[in-house]
This record gives C-alpha cells, sequence and structure tokens, in this order.
C-alpha cells in the first residue's frame, strides 16, 4: 500500500504500545499520524495477559478501555499457594478508595491488539502493512523532520517518530551487570489445554496464582472458556496461560515441569491428583531469559522528535505482569506530550524541546520504579528452601511463606500487595 510523503507523527509498530499512541492521538485532537507494522498481521499468541488497574484507567482516560472490558475477565485476586494450599492471598477490590477500576483485566495479549484495533478502525485509521522500517536521515530542507525509509523504497518525511530502536543509545541493568544469575533467570510462557478439563479452587477463573514449590516458581491463570478466539484456544477448549520456570519445551518437558512443580489439581501425578490432568494441547510456548535494562534516553533529536516506548525503552522480568502494563501508559503519555509540543509550536516556531524532555524523564523515572519493583518480586519468588545453616534449621523460603501466612491475615498487608501490583503508585 502507498504510503504518504509526509506526516506530522510516525508510528512504528502496531501492538498494544503503538495502537494507544494512535488512539491517545486522536483523543487529543491530532490526526495527523500514520501507524505502520512490518508485519501483515497481528501474532496469535498471548504473551501478555494482565492489564492492572492504572492501565485501564489510563485507557478510559482516552476512551479505550470498553473494548477491552468486554472481553477480558475483571481478575479477583493474587493466590500464593504451596502446591497443595494457600499461604496468601490479597483481593484487588481493596482499591476501591483509589479507583473505579478494582480489578486485573485477564485477556491475551493478540485479543488486546485486536480489541485496540478495531477501535482504531472505527475512528477511521487503519494500521499500514507490511512496512519494514529500514533506515533514518535528516531531511536535507527542514532540520527538523526525518525521513524514514522502508524496505519496499518508500520515504515519509515526520516531526515526531515513535520507534522500537535507534542506534547509539546504550540499553543497560540499573543495577549493573551480571545480576540474572539466580534460579528464575530462565523462564518458559506457555498457553496450553488440559484433557480432562481441571476442577479445583486454582482452576476458578478470576485468579491469577502463584506456587512457589522447591527451586523454581509456577503461575496459572485459567481462562476457562472466556477465551473467544479460536486461533488461540484451538476449537474454543479451555485454554490456561502457565508461566514456569528452569528449561525449554518439548510438550513431555512442559508436562514434566507441570508435574513437578506445578499445582497438585493440574498435575498427571496420580499421587498427588486423584484425576490426573495431562497436556490435550500446547498452543503456544517460548523460553526466555529474565532480566532487566533500561535505555540511557527514550528522547532524542535525530531532525525529528525520536521516542523509544514499551520493550525499546525498558525490559524487566514478567513478575507482576508490569511489562506491557507500562508500555501502554507510556504511549498514552507521549502522545498528551507530542499534542502539547505541537500547539507549543504553532504559537513559536522556535519552541525547545522542554514539554517532550519532562515527558522523557519522568517515564524514565517510573521505568527505573518498575525494574525494582519486579526484581523485588523475582527475588522474594527465587527463595528456596535450602536449610540456613546447620545451626539454623530454617530456609528462607519457609521464613518467607510463614511471614506471607501470618502477615496476610491483615487487610492493610493485602491492600499494599493489591497496590504494588496495581501500578496506581507508578502512573
Amino acid at each position: 500500500m502507498s504510503l504518504p510523503d509526509n506526516t506530522t507523527v510516525l508510528i512504528v509498530g502496531a501492538g498494544p504500545a503503538g495502537l494507544t499512541a494512535a488512539l491517545s492521538l486522536i483523543h487529543h485532537g491530532c490526526r495527523d499520524f500514520i501507524i505502520v507494522d512490518a508485519i501483515v498481521e497481528g501474532q496469535n499468541i498471548s504473551r501478555a495477559i494482565t492489564i492492572h488497574c492504572a492501565t485501564v484507567e489510563a485507557l478510559a482516560i482516552i476512551d479505550a478501555a470498553g473494548g477491552l472490558l468486554s472481553q477480558a475477565i475483571k481478575g479477583k485476586s493474587i493466590r500464593i499457594t504451596s502446591r497443595s494450599s494457600q499461604i496468601f492471598g490479597a483481593k484487588f477490590d481493596s482499591l476501591k478508595k483509589h479507583s473505579a477500576h478494582t480489578y486485573t483485566l485477564f485477556v491475551p495479549r493478540n485479543v488486546t491488539e485486536l480489541v485496540l484495533g478495531q477501535k482504531l478502525q472505527s475512528l477511521g485509521v487503519q494500521v499500514q502493512r507490511p512496512h519494514r522500517v529500514v533506515g533514518m536521515k535528516q531531511n536535507e530542507k527542514d532540520p527538523r523532520i526525518t525521513d524514514v525509509s522502508f524496505e519496499d523504497g518508500q520515504v515519509i518525511g515526520a516531526r515526531f517518530i515513535s520507534i522500537r530502536t535507534i542506534s547509539g543509545i546504550g540499553f543497560y541493568d540499573p543495577e549493573g551487570p551480571n545480576q540474572s544469575n539466580h534460579i528464575l533467570a530462565q523462564m518458559i510462557a506457555a498457553d496450553v489445554t488440559f484433557e480432562p478439563e481441571p476442577v479445583g479452587p486454582l482452576t476458578i477463573e478470576g485468579h491469577l496464582n502463584g506456587t512457589v514449590p522447591p527451586r523454581s516458581f509456577f503461575m496459572l491463570t485459567p481462562f476457562g472458556n472466556h477465551c473467544s478466539n479460536d486461533k488461540l484456544t484451538r476449537d474454543e477448549k479451555p485454554i490456561t496461560k502457565s508461566i514456569f520456570s528452569r528449561h525449554a519445551p518439548p510438550e513431555e518437558y512442559i508436562q514434566d515441569l507441570i508435574d513437578t512443580y506445578g499445582p497438585a489439581c493440574i498435575t498427571s501425578d496420580l499421587s498427588l491428583n486423584p484425576t490426573p490432568i495431562k497436556i490435550d494441547q500446547p498452543v503456544w510456548l517460548t523460553r526466555f531469559r529474565t532480566h532487566s535494562a533500561i535505555a540511557d534516553r527514550t528522547f532524542t533529536r535525530f531532525g525529528a522528535a525520536i521516542f523509544l516506548v514499551g520493550d525499546a525503552a525498558h525490559i524487566h522480568s514478567p513478575a507482576g505482569g508490569q511489562g506491557m502494563n507500562l508500555a501502554i501508559r507510556d504511549a498514552i503519555f507521549l502522545a498528551e506530550a507530542v499534542k502539547k509540543h505541537i500547539q507549543a509550536s504553532a504559537e513559536n516556531p522556535d519552541v525547545d524541546d522542554t514539554i517532550l524532555q519532562e515527558f522523557a524523564e519522568a517515564r524514565h523515572a517510573r521505568a527505573l520504579e518498575t525494574i525494582g519493583f519486579t526484581k523485588n518480586l523475582l527475588k522474594l519468588a527465587s527463595l528456596t528452601y535450602d536449610t540456613y545453616a546447620w545451626w539454623m534449621p530454617f530456609s528462607r523460603a519457609s521464613i518467607r511463606d510463614l511471614m506471607l501466612g501470618v502477615l496476610g491475615r491483615f487487610d492493610f498487608v493485602q491492600s499494599r500487595v493489591a497496590w504494588g501490583l496495581s501500578g496506581l503508585g507508578r502512573r
């Protein structure tokens, strides 16, 4: 498809952040933008599944939350369990003093992209596909424009660009190198169906379940029959999103991981589960390393004002499900800053980049806070049941479980956990 020669804003990438940036621009009255993506269509895999309270609030402000609310499961709580019993629980309705959205949405990322894309289409904007960026250079006639070249030979001149990578920008772990050598340094994420369908408290929709077996951590979020995307669920069978540690596929190995580390109610081990459960279909799975890094700057000038948003600006472990949420909020506030700068430029063509720099610094600070939060969660989950010392026959993990069990009886502790996950303190 033919692209225009120029635009005020160019958004490269039509993931949740890119789509949200486009919707936020429209909300703020800016329609002179183009959104492009390198692939023909979005991927039919879940990847990220949680949209927390602070993100729902931000989406509601730009009138982009309604479709997701109709498609998602409203998560009621997070539960930390052993393989057979609950250790700690925190309900999200404790957030009612702070927000009208007292829940976490559970929805596969591909559905999130579909819903946001449909919203964008309803407003008259289509993602231009497939267009892969291959180069950028400053415009020869206007020093405030960057010419972006695509693989098919087309070129767009833009004044503001949101892109996934910029050469010359450093990417580093705030705590320094070699900070990921722990038992959860490797993880697997998988979408699977089970046969027969699991039953029990941990398989009820609307709860995020974290199991803490020895030397691992296992996350389970049941979708039941709620997820209607037939490409993801395959023949509309119930689908469960599992995140668990250690090694990579194949299917037999995943089954072994579930039997070794998962809650008893979804294992095939007859000694743990009187009704053995086995994987029916592994819909999607991936292996990845958990590490954290942040760009040394997310805004730069190369003719146009160029921004890094989402994973291009910061990465961290999936602990707490914060990554996509931070990216979406970045995108919403980016569009607001761009609109303010456009208005200031209309009044004064020589306006400086203070508005854009302040935005970049604020989002950088939020990213650092989020990285710190996810690292703390990962450290807590990484504690082992190995005895601390011969003279102290306790393990760090058993002390953690004891403290969670005791402190979890207090409402204010549950509220603090829900507050931390919600992102309301890191908007």
